[in-house]
């Protein structure tokens, strides 16, 4: 009977994936290249399953067969076998990359609200006082003159009881009287209470 002949490597001389990571582990480059052949194809299939996205599953699966020759000496087979152990770092790594970037996605939708929401909005606010002060001067314009004069002089200039009464000419009391009026008056008109 004739033996078979093989063409190229005797599958029967292939060594092991648990022999070949322990040469990796002693620095073997050759073993490394033998190891990255065998499981290259199984732990990009595992990352995409994860990712979903093929540029992060080739990177995944680079780093993961980066820390394969990094931490081998690591590798201890009475724990598993040396491509369980392969394809249990690339699943790690996969889902470490996925909540990373859903943490990076969170944080940067939040970074995004708070550089939309401003502390107050300028033209809003712009609007609003601009109505405000049409609707003081047209409240203003409901009172008598006297009291308009007497309240323009107060709060538009400043001055004191005295002093507007001393500017309009009047008594004290008179003054503070126009004064409380065209007050009680304008709040009525601007619809403020208390």
């Amino acid at each position: 009977m004739k033996e078979a002949v093989y063409i190229g490597k005797n599958p029967s001389s292939k060594p092991d994936l648990e022999e070949l990571v322990g040469r990796v582990a002693l620095g073997d480059e050759d073993a490394f290249a033998s190891v990255y052949d065998a499981v290259a194809g199984s732990v990009l299939g595992v990352a995409r399953a994860v990712l979903r996205d093929q540029a992060q599953s080739e990177e995944v699966a680079q780093e993961v067969l980066v820390e394969v020759w990094r931490t081998a000496p690591r590798y201890r087979p009475d724990r598993g076998t040396a491509v369980n152990w392969i394809l249990t770092l690339a699943h790690r790594r996969a889902v470490d990359r996925v909540r990373s970037v859903e943490a990076a996605a969170a944080r940067d939708h939040k970074a995004a609200l708070l550089e939309r929401t401003p502390e107050f909005d300028e033209v809003t606010e712009q609007v609003e006082a601009r109505l405000e002060r049409e609707q003081v001067r047209r409240c203003l314009r409901t009172l008598t003159e006297i009291q308009r004069q007497a309240v323009t002089l107060a709060y538009y200039r400043g001055l004191t009881y005295s002093q507007v009464a001393e500017a309009l000419t009047l008594p004290l009391g008179t003054a503070k009287t126009r004064l409380r009026d065209g007050l009680i008056r304008l709040r009525d008109c601007l619809g403020v209470t208390a």
